[in-house]
């Protein structure tokens, strides 16, 4: 099953619509969708990896579009937005984000939680919407290309790395992102 998915990842990787599955998996991804756009743009890079900047710069203007989405859901449909954030499993998860938003800052941006949360609560809490723009723009840009660059730089050693050990990394990956699941859960409680 794991293999068949990077195989189909990789082979999407290789097609010509590969760039505008990527866009609208990053834009997705800053609404509704649960998996995050590195899942589409990593093996992108490694099949392609002269293409790499291109493929993050797709990815961060069509991340942030779909987080100003997710804002404006917070923003203008606060049932809607409120309901999703319960689905989080954090009823006060507002107030909890408000409290979170204000020690740290714009940098809980940078943080593995999925954007979508982070979009829809922004909007909800009515944060700036010029500072959240541009904060998104700068922080996922840096994320998405520091992905790509390091992709492009070590990409045969990493594609061999994965392709060896395809279970170990989806694994490590899970772990990974049930533990920043679980994170958000404890500090939103």
């Amino acid at each position: 099953m794991l293999r068949k998915s990077y195989d189909f990842a990789m082979k999407l990787a290789d097609s010509p619509h590969a760039v505008r599955w990527l866009a609208l998996e990053a834009f997705c991804e800053g609404i509704f969708f649960p998996i995050p756009p590195d899942l589409i743009l990593m093996p992108m890079v490694l099949a392609d990896r002269s293409k790499a900047y291109l493929y993050a710069a797709v990815t961060a203007v069509a991340s942030v579009l779909g987080g100003t989405v997710g804002y404006s859901v917070g923003y203008h449909l606060q049932g809607f937005g409120q309901w999703i954030l319960t689905l989080t499993g954090t009823p006060n998860g507002l107030e909890k984000f408000h409290e979170i938003y204000n020690q740290i800052g714009l940098v809980m941006l940078a943080l593995p939680i999925p954007f979508k949360l982070l979009a829809i609560a922004s909007g909800l809490a009515r944060f700036d919407f010029t500072t959240f723009i541009v904060a998104a723009a700068i922080l996922r840009s840096a994320r998405f290309f520091a992905v790509a660059m390091l992709l492009r730089i070590y990409g045969e050693t990493v594609r061999e790395f994965i392709e060896k050990r395809l279970a170990l990394v989806v694994s490590a990956g899970s772990v990974a992102l049930v533990l920043a699941l679980l994170a958000l859960k404890a500090v939103l409680h």
